[in-house]
């Protein structure tokens, strides 16, 4: 199958990214990347390198095993050669994945038309869309064209929770300002306000340990029919295997 991973132009998370990209790719599936100008993208410098975090780096650096893959992902021939957003022909692709990040320069992929559009039809469609942090935003932004609502109504999701984007921002918030605050409305309430009860968004239980390739379980992640939801790079190994599961019932259906 090829499965469509649009990205900023920088600052994504590469967790969120690089984990489902190979999970995909030993499973035989092809994975498109597009950006906002069809030029390469770059995931966030700070979480590749952990400068900046201070005493924090052992909790929001990737850990060494993602850091391995994203550098392989960037040197994928795919990654270099993306398309651009005003590219995108929804008819192409037979799945997508919205990966997260919260940096401001996250802004033009979350906020992109032509990206919400793909996924609006995708969720109506029944074809497969995973999201993860801050890419169930594009989701929750998707509009269904009959009802003027997002796609999530009458949906549950799960995505990056209040607790979490702001114990980040607490840890950060002195040195880094409005680092993981990417907007003023957080990505839970945000979400939450497109559901049709508040129910339908899920925290899942707190973690405390380190996500890796040794625990592949480990994490929170909801699945709604065709959509798949995951709330942070802890998630990520999870999340990445239980999309994999979801393309094999759609291609053996």
């Amino acid at each position: 199958m090829k499965i469509l991973f649009p990205l900023p132009s920088r600052d994504f998370d590469p967790t969120e990214s690089s984990v489902p990209w190979r999970a995909l790719i030993d499973a035989g599936h092809e994975v498109v990347f597009a950006t906002p100008d069809g030029q390469p993208a770059a995931a966030d410098r700070r979480i590749v390198s952990g400068r900046g975090f201070a005493i924090w780096r052992q909790w929001l650096r990737a850990v060494t095993h993602a850091r391995d893959l994203y550098a392989q992902m960037a040197d994928s021939d795919a990654f270099q050669h993306p398309l651009s957003f005003d590219q995108l022909d929804p008819e192409a692709f037979d799945a997508v994945v919205l990966t997260g990040g919260h940096a401001p320069s996250m802004k033009p992929y979350l906020e992109s038309e032509q990206v919400q559009a793909l996924v609006a039809k995708y969720m109506l469609d029944n074809k497969p869309v995973g999201a993860l942090c801050h890419g169930v935003l594009v989701v929750a932004r998707a509009r269904d064209p009959k009802t003027g609502r997002s796609v999530l109504h009458g949906r549950r999701t799960t995505a990056l929770t209040n607790a979490q984007e702001r114990m980040a921002w607490a840890m950060t918030g002195l040195w880094l300002g409005s680092y993981y605050r990417t907007y003023a409305q957080t990505v839970q309430d945000e979400v939450t306000q497109a559901l049709a009860a508040a129910a339908d968004f899920e925290t899942g239980p707190f973690l405390l340990r380190r996500e890796g390739p040794e625990r592949r379980d480990y994490g929170f992640t909801l699945r709604d029919r065709n959509y798949l939801s995951a709330r942070y790079f802890t998630d990520s190994y999870k999340f990445a295997d239980e999309f994999v599961a979801l393309l094999a019932e759609y291609a053996g259906g």
